[in-house]
């Protein structure tokens, strides 16, 4: 069983990791500037690729936000929506998650 501080670490090792893979997208994203017409439409459609993982990062980091915040008021672990303990196993898969197995459903 992991403790409140082992799952912190846990958490804010993602984020600083999602915070770089972030900052690689955006640098990558800023560095397109193609004057060919056909490495233009490829960057645009790798771009396109890169806005989605930054979009899909973006949501992870405001989850494990809200989680640390959990972690803080001392609702971590039990679940939003019913109130249930949330399974070491499943937090040990998600850590982040608000929602016991039932309810994540």
């Amino acid at each position: 069983m992991k403790s409140l501080q082992d799952r912190r670490r846990q958490l804010l090792k993602r984020l600083a990791e999602l915070d770089h893979r972030l900052h690689d997208i955006e640098d990558e994203l800023d560095a397109h500037q193609s004057k060919d017409w056909g490495e233009l439409a490829l960057e645009r459609e790798e771009d396109e690729v890169l806005e989605g993982m930054g979009t899909s990062g973006l949501a992870e980091v405001k989850q494990i936000k809200a989680a640390l915040a959990r972690i803080e008021d001392g609702s971590y672990g039990v679940c939003v929506r019913c109130g249930e303990d949330i399974a070491e196993e499943r937090l040990d898969v998600v850590p982040a998650t608000p929602f016991c197995r039932i309810c994540a459903r």
